[in-house]
Order: C-alpha cells, then structure tokens, then sequence
C-alpha cells in the first residue's frame, strides 16, 4: 500500500503552506505528494490526472480538505466513486474525519460518509458560485464608476497628426511613422481609425 497526497491552490500566487504541513503531519513522502496550481471547476488538472494513474487498489490518498478536491457538487461526488469504487484505494480527508475510508466500512459508517461527502461537496460548490457572483459584482460595480480593465490605452503623442499626414504624403515610411509614435502597427491603426473618425464629424 503507498501513500498519496494531493495539493490544489488555485492559482500560481496562492500558498500551498498550510496544505503541505497537514501532508507532512499524515507522514506522507514528499515526492508522492502531486500539486496542482489550478482552479477546481472541473478534473481537468495535469498533476491530479498523473496521480490517478499511479494509483494502485489498496492506496491512500490524503486532501486537505474537499474543496481541495474540487468545486464542483456533481464532479466531487462522480471522482470519489472513481476513486473509492473503481479504482479501490482509500481517501482521507484530513480536515473532516468522517471523510475517511478506512473508517466506518460498515453500512451505517458508509452512509454517514455519503451524507458528510454530499454536503461537504454541495457547501464546495455553493462557495465558488458565490466568489464568482461577488467577482462579477465587484467588476460591474467598478465598471459603472469608470474603472477600466486590461491595458491601459496607449494616447497618440500630440505630433500625431502631423506624423499620419507626412506618412500619408510619402514623406515617411511606415515604419519611421511607428518610431515616431512609439507604437506598435495594431496600435497605430487603432489610433489612426480613431483619428479619422474624429475627423469626420
């Protein structure tokens, strides 16, 4: 029997401290522990996917806690029957010890475990919507008092017009045009359109 653990944070900024301390406490082997620095929408992550792979009936696989696992109620309760069922090992969850396999094999221990799994999985679910909801909130509460989002738009220097019309007389290349700016050519097309339009009205 070997000894697994899994680690996910959901993006490349996010600490991972806290879940491979529980790991080390539950004694397992560093080079077993797989770690994904990805979101847990879905199972689609490259270190959760080798892990399954390598594991073999008999095994025990560590998670922090469920949320770890995944966010999604349908997925959660789908892996756990692959994992448990299909592929035979035990799954240990750290932070809730009705969540333990090894536990309770029993009827009455099996039927605790699902009530405990599909509440566990439902609340996991339930937070991602609502940080999701919050994020959306947030950018349009944001938006509505002028905040903009992605790069900031690069202005047209004020010799501009004056570049654009010796650039259109054949007086400067294009590219001396572009020097001349500092832009790049899809800025410099975006800001010569804005400019000719401007002219027009």
């Amino acid at each position: 029997m070997a000894t697994y653990g899994y680690v996910r944070v959901s993006c490349a900024d996010q600490n991972e401290g806290r879940q491979m301390i529980a790991m080390n406490d539950m004694k397992v082997p560093e080079k077993q522990i797989y770690m994904d620095k990805l979101s847990g929408k879905d199972f689609n992550r490259p270190m959760y996917k080798s892990l399954v792979k390598k594991l073999r009936p008999g095994d025990l696989l560590y998670i922090k806690s469920i949320d770890r696992l995944g966010r999604n109620y349908e997925d959660i309760q789908n892996q756990w029957r692959i994992l448990t069922k299909e592929r035979g090992i035990d799954i240990a969850v750290v932070d809730m010890p009705l969540l333990d396999t090894r536990n309770g094999k029993d009827l009455v221990g099996t039927f605790l475990a699902d009530i405990v799994l599909q509440i566990l999985s439902f609340v996991a679910q339930n937070e991602r919507e609502t940080i999701r909801k919050r994020q959306a909130e947030g950018i349009a509460a944001a938006k509505a008092k002028g905040v903009r989002f992605g790069r900031p738009i690069k202005k047209p220097p004020e010799n501009f017009a004056v570049v654009v019309k010796q650039w259109e007389c054949g007086k400067i290349s294009f590219d001396e045009a572009l020097r001349q700016t500092g832009f790049k050519q899809a800025t410099f097309y975006n800001r010569l359109r804005e400019f000719r339009q401007l002219k027009k009205k």
